[in-house]
């Protein structure tokens, strides 16, 4: 089967709905089908080849209490109308579909079966233009779908507030084979001293300055223990800096950005992995990886992570923006081994049902079903 799968976010900058692109393309791939990635790219990127067709120059624009890069420009329509014409797709899947303007022109411009898959659960990713004229536009490309998936049931509920219809759910998935428990942990932090970890982009809506907290009062407890920090983002990466220096608080490493490849290594080295995203998170795909690895995790109790891990079962869940509980969590895992372990088994269990061998399946049935 030839297929399209299309990114309305700048394929060159590391992020959720990408990640999940570039491993359905590679597992579609394996399975024989003919995949390519219509995506607009800030720079080539030189692992995926010919497998990308890069459409439009991606700009950061503020949307839900993060930065979407994508691109705005309007002039898109003749590239794209090409290279349909020559690609001669079956089908047409678009990640985010409403999202101008990558995605809304391959959706009007398209001849194939159109499968929408959406990804968010909170705040407005242009599902209201806030205008008559505006949501009307909206519904008129949400008509061309022919086929609707939702990656969680949050994500299913929201887009169902705005635009009512039938949808399947087929989740993110996790590369087992890369995520997995026999990975080689990171040498340099094995010193004895108890690892916590954060994995995320340095943004407001992920917590970060919850989880300092918590840990301020976890260091007063455990001395013996560390918080590593990894993930992009320099502007608040700065003020978190200043917040650690000026309150003295001892042992909290920034990494900054770890490649792909680094990632199971610092899932390996934690002893917990702490999620502490105060909303709109649709999916949880880094407590899956965690998971995966065989790292317990304590997590924001918010519907997307609470759909993918079951309090004390892989993990805790405590409830968003409190940080008495979230150290309190963290503090009961950090004094628990054997749980810990508990937790790990029952994870690497759980992560097994997100393999993207399982999800790519489950993606295909659907393009069946559109195909009719």
């Amino acid at each position: 089967m030839k297929i399209a799968l299309v990114s309305p976010y700048d394929f060159a900058y590391p992020g959720g709905v990408c990640n999940h692109i570039s491993n359905l393309e590679e597992q579609l791939t394996k399975m024989g089908h003919d995949v390519k990635i219509i995506a607009p790219a800030s720079k080539a990127v030189s692992a995926l080849g010919e497998r990308l067709i890069p459409i439009g120059k991606p700009r950061p624009v503020p949307v839900s209490g993060s930065v979407a890069r994508i691109t705005l420009s309007p002039w898109l329509s003749s590239r794209i109308k090409r290279v349909l014409e020559r690609e001669k797709f079956e089908v047409a899947h678009l990640h985010e579909p409403l999202m101008p303007m990558l995605c809304t022109t391959v959706l009007r411009l398209s001849n194939a079966p159109n499968i929408g898959t959406f990804h968010a659960s909170g705040g407005k990713p242009w599902y209201d233009f806030g205008t008559p004229l505006g949501k009307l536009i909206l519904k008129k490309w949400f008509r061309r779908l022919d086929y609707k998936i939702a990656v969680s049931k949050p994500a299913m509920d929201y887009v169902n507030k705005f635009f009512p219809d039938e949808y399947s759910i087929v989740p993110n998935g996790v590369d087992t084979g890369h995520f997995r428990p026999d990975v080689e942990p990171l040498e340099e932090y094995l010193d004895g001293k108890l690892n916590i970890l954060f994995i995320g982009r340095l943004e407001k809506r992920k917590g970060l300055d919850y989880l300092l907290d918590a840990y301020q009062q976890v260091k007063r407890e455990i001395p013996d223990s560390r918080l590593l920090v990894v993930g992009p983002g320099i502007r608040l990466r700065k003020k978190y800096e200043k917040r650690v220096a000026r309150r003295g608080i001892e042992d909290v490493i920034f990494i900054g950005y770890a490649t792909y490849g680094d990632l199971p290594r610092y899932y390996k080295t934690a002893d917990i992995v702490c999620c502490p995203a105060t909303g709109w998170e649709s999916f949880g795909i880094v407590l899956i990886e965690a998971m995966a690895v065989g790292t317990p995790v304590v997590a924001s109790n918010i519907l997307g992570y609470a759909s993918v891990l079951t309090h004390g079962s892989e993990g805790l869940l405590v409830p968003p923006k409190n940080v008495p509980g979230l150290a309190e969590a963290l503090l009961s895992l950090a004094g628990d081994e054997s749980r810990r372990q508990k937790m790990s088994q029952n994870g690497i269990a759980t992560a097994q049902k997100y393999s993207w061998e399982n999800v790519a399946k489950q993606v295909l049935a659907c393009y069946q079903k559109a195909l009719g």
